[in-house]
C-alpha cells in the first residue's frame, strides 16, 4: 500500500526542499518533504485560502487544522501577531518541518500539535478553524472534520475551508449547510471553491 501525506509516521526517506513564497508584499521561507502535501511549492489551493480569509471580529485563538508543512498557519500568525495560531496535523513529519519553518521565519505566535483530526483541541474553543483537507482520506474523514470544527467553534466563529469542485466541493457545501446556519462561496477559481461556514 502507498504511503499518503496523512499517514502518521511516513516510512519514505526524507530528500526536503526549500523555497520561497511572496504573500501580501512578504517573502516566507518553507521547507517541505517527500511524506508530505505538496513537497515543491505553495499549493494553490493554500494560496488562494490565504488570499481570501479574513479574521472574524471576535477574539480568540486560530486553528490549522491538517496543517502539513506550515504554510497557511505561519502566514496567518505573522499577518494576525494579536492572534494564537494552533496548527495541527496527524503527520510526525509534518509537524517537524512546521516546527523548523516557523522557526526560519521568526513566527512565535503558534502552537504545534499532532492530533487526529481534532482529537487533541476537542477542550479549546477557537474563533476561526482554517483548512485544506485531505481529500485522499476520503469523505467521511473530511466530514468528520467539519463535525467537531463545529464543535470547537465560538459563536461567531467561522470554519474557512478550500475545495475542488472535482474533489467534493458540492458535498462538503451540504454537509456544511447541515452543520452551520450561514455558509456562505466566498470565492470561486480554476474549480477551487472557498466556504465559509459561521456559527450562529
Amino acid at each position: 500500500m502507498s504511503e499518503h501525506y496523512f499517514s502518521q509516521k511516513p516510512q519514505t526517506t526524507s530528500s526536503s526542499k526549500t523555497w520561497l513564497y511572496n504573500a501580501n508584499g512578504k517573502k516566507y521561507t518553507f521547507t517541505s518533504d517527500v511524506g508530505v502535501f505538496s513537497k515543491n511549492e505553495v499549493d494553490f489551493g493554500s494560496r488562494f485560502l490565504l488570499e481570501q480569509f479574513t479574521p472574524p471580529d471576535i477574539v480568540g485563538d486560530f486553528l490549522d487544522l491538517g496543517c502539513g508543512y506550515g504554510p497557511i498557519g505561519i502566514t496567518v500568525a505573522d499577518q494576525y501577531k494579536d492572534r494564537h495560531i494552533v496548527m495541527v496535523d496527524i503527520n510526525e513529519r509534518a509537524l517537524e518541518l512546521a516546527k523548523k519553518n516557523a522557526a526560519q521565519n521568526t513566527v512565535e505566535n503558534i502552537t504545534c500539535l499532532q492530533s487526529d483530526k481534532l482529537s487533541a483541541v476537542m477542550d479549546r474553543m477557537f474563533a476561526a478553524i482554517i483548512t485544506n483537507p485531505p481529500i485522499r482520506a476520503g469523505k467521511l474523514v473530511v466530514h468528520e472534520m467539519f463535525e467537531q470544527a463545529e464543535q470547537v467553534l465560538v459563536r461567531g466563529g467561522a470554519l474557512w475551508v478550500v475545495i475542488q469542485k472535482k474533489q467534493g466541493a458540492p458535498s462538503a457545501k451540504k454537509k456544511l449547510e447541515q452543520l452551520f446556519a450561514e455558509v456562505d462561496t466566498v470565492a470561486k477559481r480554476k474549480g477551487y471553491y472557498i466556504f465559509r461556514a459561521v456559527k450562529v
